[in-house]
């Protein structure tokens, strides 16, 4: 066997259907979707198809999406977009939680530096926000709420359409980053109370460098971008024509296949678990995240003793990718946000390594990971 992979929430692997898409896209030759011409019409042919097998997946109308160039675009196009137009109408109040992806922390800290009132949302020691806390938090002056689907480091899931109902009863925006939720998790736009969405193609057996934004028909939005007309004027900048066709054949797969994706996902998880407790002993280790409201491919373990990076860096020489957390903070020496602000032990959080599964894992790799991982935990420990 060779090396195992298992960082699929950092990025995951092109499914080979996907890239076939990506490459017949590539070589169908040049083409600007604005361009009048018999090319610029194929390409956007292209991507008035994509759009439409989004809006059919999401239940929503193809005038409401948005190709971007990544989830941290839609993230900061919602928040900026959505504050800036509600600030006319003199709401300036923003409402998010601790343990959102810093594409969402970072952007409501600047729209904070901006003269909003931000009120970030604590979490319990499961990761999650507490509903009426949330309520609590949105009134009359809140302009946005950003609620993360499912997080990126713990694979908790949040109580987005409980919180959702409550800031539509206050006139407030609701966003929701679904990076790490599409492709395990159905959304349906015609009856969740939320106004933007934000998607990523590389979560999903995707290409990197494409993303997706819903917003919901007459809602106040400011575009980010500024320049041509493209996206019907909400997103200028020439499209990524074969970085959206095969997002959205990712997207149909992931779809097509959802029941079948969250339950390998699970098996894998179940493996990994089953045979740690085997080979390294219950004691050794404790899950990070909501036993039950949880993503089925994220599990963050904290390996008592042994610091996230002695652990990363053993795994990685045994040829196992894993991270310790968000890989757009992983090469930083902080400690999570997301497990501090779930108010784990320093210990605790210092020994947190976040595995995630996907496309092409096997029980065979999941075994495999167990004795590895329990080989090193011996080896430290006896140093």
């Amino acid at each position: 066997m060779g090396s195992i992979y298992f960082d699929h929430a950092a990025t995951s692997p092109m499914d080979p259907e996907v890239l076939n898409a990506y490459v017949e896209a590539v070589a169908s030759g040049p083409g600007n979707p604005s361009s009048l011409h018999a090319h610029g019409r194929a390409a956007r042919e292209r991507i008035t198809s994509a759009r439409d097998v989004f809006a059919s997946i999401l239940n929503c109308e193809a005038s409401e999406l948005i190709f971007t160039g990544s989830g941290t675009e839609s993230d900061n196009s919602a928040l900026f977009g959505a504050a800036m137009a509600q600030r006319k109408r003199g709401r300036i109040g923003i409402v998010t939680t601790a343990v959102e992806h810093h594409a969402v922390l970072n952007a409501c800290r600047q729209l904070e530096a901006d003269g909003f009132d931000l009120t970030v949302l604590r979490v319990d020691e499961f990761g999650r926000v507490s509903v009426e806390e949330a309520k609590a938090a949105i009134n009359e002056s809140t302009a946005v709420v950003s609620i993360m689907a499912g997080n990126n480091e713990t694979g908790t899931l949040q109580p987005i359409a409980e919180i959702g109902e409550w800031a539509r009863k206050h006139k407030a925006l609701m966003h929701v980053d679904a990076v790490q939720a599409f492709g395990y998790v159905s959304f349906n736009l015609k009856e969740l109370p939320i106004d933007f969405l934000s998607l990523s193609a590389h979560k999903i057996n995707g290409p990197q460098g494409v993303g997706l934004l819903y917003v919901r028909k007459g809602t106040p939005f400011q575009p980010l971008l500024h320049g041509g007309s493209q996206e019907r004027s909400r997103r200028a900048g020439t499209e990524n024509v074969a970085g959206i066709v095969s997002f959205a054949k990712a997207a149909q797969i992931a779809y097509d296949q959802l029941r079948a994706r969250w339950d390998h996902a699970e098996h894998i998880r179940a493996t990994v678990l089953g045979k740690l407790e085997q080979y390294l002993g219950a004691e050794r280790f404790v899950v990070n995240g909501h036993p039950d409201h949880r993503l089925p491919h994220i599990l963050n373990l904290s390996f008592s003793g042994i610091s996230s990076e002695s652990m990363l860096m053993n795994l990685d020489l045994e040829n196992v990718s894993a991270s310790g957390g968000s890989a757009c903070n992983s090469g930083s020496l902080k400690p999570s946000h997301v497990l501090s602000a779930m108010k784990l032990s320093s210990e605790r959080v210092s020994t947190a390594v976040r595995f995630s599964f996907g496309l092409g894992n096997t029980r065979e790799e999941a075994d495999k990971l167990a004795k590895i991982t329990a080989t090193i935990s011996a080896r430290l420990r006896n140093r």
